[in-house]
């Protein structure tokens, strides 16, 4: 049986990582492969509950800049073991809401940890299963956080300043440009429905690479 395609959706707050998901759904539904969507962190109910401890405020115990990176990592390998390897080794696609290049985008460039230690924790936890398609909603970060803004309260990581959220796009841009192979950039400052063309003819272009409308 031929390995599912691994597909994640990355960006900084606002982006519309979201609403990009239910487009890229939309376009391997029409492809006729069969698909799961999730998230990180979270994915499975062990790492939502984790993802409930990253992301809900709590001033009386700031969290660790290290925690916090363990804590991602450990969603993540409950997340990979439970979900994300048997789906693709079933032949199923995985579409995720963020993975490990968040990490290095967030951790590594937003709070600055070694990102030797980052991707020596990747290597432990999912070894190579990484995407085989990355979409970047590139975004100024004050336009992103302008829109995160009017959508709901900000949880623990959207409190941060503007410059750790431009930190975090620089990182983005940069592991783009590393793994052009990998990574398609999407313009996602502009209105929804010119995002929606750009990440539909992206995906559609990936389809017909990888042979999916045989």
């Amino acid at each position: 049986m031929r390995r599912g395609r691994f597909i994640t959706l990355e960006g900084g707050e606002g982006a519309g990582k979201s609403t990009q998901l239910q487009t890229v759904a939309a376009c391997l539904t029409a492809a006729g492969i069969p698909f799961l969507t999730t998230r990180e962190p979270g994915g499975t109910p062990r790492a939502e509950a984790i993802r409930s401890l990253l992301l809900s405020p709590g001033e009386a115990e700031p969290m660790a800049s290290e925690t916090e990176l363990l804590l991602m990592f450990a969603a993540r390998a409950q997340h990979v073991k439970q979900r994300i390897a048997p789906a693709l080794a079933a032949g199923t696609w995985v579409l995720c809401d963020r993975f490990t290049d968040a990490t290095r985008a967030y951790q590594g460039g937003g709070r600055g940890l070694d990102l030797s230690q980052i991707e020596a924790l990747a290597g432990w936890v999912h070894g190579d299963c990484w995407p085989d398609l990355t979409l970047l909603l590139d975004v100024p970060a004050v336009q992103g956080l302008a829109r995160a803004e009017k959508r709901s309260a900000k949880d623990r990581i959207e409190q941060e300043a503007l410059a750790f959220f431009e930190r975090v796009r620089a990182h983005y841009l940069a592991q783009a440009a590393a793994e052009p192979e990998r990574f398609r950039v999407i313009d996602a400052a502009p209105a929804e429905a010119t995002v929606t063309a750009q990440v539909t003819a992206t995906v559609e272009a990936f389809l017909a690479q990888e042979g999916a409308h045989d």
